[in-house]
């Protein structure tokens, strides 16, 4: 009988965890795949009290004997792939060996990364918190149909249309007004992180490149078990999630077919990702966050600091309103919940299970938190006040943590499946 595909993602604004979780679930998986998004995303993972960052590599490259797939939907910069690739290679993973690449991923170029850095600035004060990583201007390209593809390095007339391209992208920084050759990407200045550029062009021609969906729907017929690894999270969609201040892809379910080239049937399980509270990095609404010293606790309990920037995120209250949706738009038939031990020391707990507007219940999501004055409607528990086990299962943990978990469960109408109590591999508790 042929698999399906599954799927995790997050359901917050990203940072949910799900490095460690798509660590922990490629143990079931033959094939951990990547299907949107390129190294903006920051997936933080702690194995044997060692961390380790991936920005473009799937999760499962520490499991040496599973296939990695980076996906169609996926903007890949060779720079950061080779980097990462050798700082793996530390470790004694062969990332060559063990990730395939689509043919047709779309190669973020140095250009894109400077261009980047022209719309942010032109924005002034409403920025909407770039990682100046070239995603946006990347997924530009591609959707006006200038872009260049993997697959394109190989041609004999490569370097001709990747200096073509860069031409442009040049022109049009002109016409903002911005001084290219001040301009630096990774402390480099251009013309020098260019020549490392093409060198890891060299680079990506050793890796096994694909026809990502004939390759993926190959796996299936073979009985091969699929896991689909989402990037950032649900409310950062390009579609769906707080426009404009998101990303450039489709961060949800959909996005698997589009991003892998599999059909909606072959969709199996959806585990959504969210943490005991909420996060997010950059600009934007975030209607139960928290400016005070409850939200400075949080991040420091948490060590809430952008894996791909370092920045401080923005820290609050779970936002069950909003996960109700997000559980909704993608379909979510397994819960997980993340962190949950960074609120051991807290006396009460709040989640949010509304938002009003102007004297009114919303009972849907609304279409732009900008425009109204949202005022969250918080449901408080007592905290539980002590270090959660890391295993014996649900009845090891504290019943007021239980109750915390089984109003979750019970509001979004999603069992829980996975607990994590802790960053480390060992510190999750299954629970179905």
């Amino acid at each position: 009988m042929e698999n399906k595909i599954d799927v995790l993602l997050g359901l917050q604004w990203g940072d949910e965890g799900k490095g460690k979780i798509v660590d922990f679930l490629s143990e079931k998986y033959d094939v951990i795949a990547r299907f949107h998004g390129g190294a903006n995303a920051g997936h933080t993972l702690k194995i044997a009290n060692m961390t380790h960052v991936l920005h473009l590599i799937p999760s499962g490259i520490f499991h040496q004997e599973k296939i990695n797939i980076i996906g169609s939907g996926v903007v890949l910069d060779p720079f950061i792939l080779k980097e990462e690739s050798d700082g793996l290679k530390n470790l004694n993973i062969n990332c060559v060996k063990s990730v395939l690449i689509s043919k047709s991923a779309h190669l973020i170029l140095p250009s894109h990364r400077m261009l980047d850095a022209v719309y942010e600035q032109s924005k002034g004060s409403a920025k909407i918190g770039s990682t100046m990583k070239g995603i946006g201007p990347t997924y530009t390209d591609k959707v006006s149909r200038n872009g260049l593809r993997v697959g394109d390095i190989l041609s004999d007339n490569f370097i001709d249309a990747y200096n073509a391209l860069k031409e442009q992208h040049l022109r049009i920084a002109g016409m903002y007004g911005f001084d290219v050759k001040s301009f630096a990407i990774e402390k480099m200045p251009f013309e020098e992180y260019e020549k490392e550029w093409l060198q890891s062009i060299e680079f990506l021609k050793t890796f096994q490149l694909i026809d990502c969906s004939s390759t993926i729907n190959r796996y299936l017929a073979e009985g091969k078990s699929v896991l689909a690894e989402g990037a950032q999270g649900t409310m950062l969609d390009i579609e769906y999630g707080t426009y404009p201040y998101v990303t450039s892809s489709n961060t949800i379910t959909a996005g698997v077919c589009t991003g892998l080239g599999v059909s909606p049937h072959k969709i199996g399980r959806v585990f959504g990702i969210a943490k005991a509270y909420c996060t997010r990095v950059g600009e934007g609404p975030f209607p139960t966050e928290l400016s005070d010293e409850v939200g400075e606790k949080l991040r420091l309990k948490g060590m809430e600091f952008g894996a791909t920037t370092g920045r401080p995120r923005r820290c609050g209250w779970i936002d069950l309103a909003q996960l109700k949706y997000a559980v909704m738009i993608n379909g979510v038939t397994n819960l997980i919940i993340t962190k949950s031990d960074v609120l051991n020391s807290f006396s009460s707990v709040k989640a949010c299970v509304a938002y009003k507007a102007n004297g009114e219940v919303l009972e849907d999501f609304p279409f732009n938190l900008l425009t109204a004055e949202i005022e969250p409607q918080y449901k408080e528990f007592e905290g539980w006040c002590t270090d959660l086990p890391s295993a014996g299962g649900l009845d090891g943990l504290p019943s007021k943590f239980k109750d915390y978990m089984a109003f979750i469960e019970k509001f979004l109408e999603v069992k829980i499946s996975v607990i994590s109590v802790g960053p480390d591999r060992s510190e999750t508790i299954f629970l179905s």
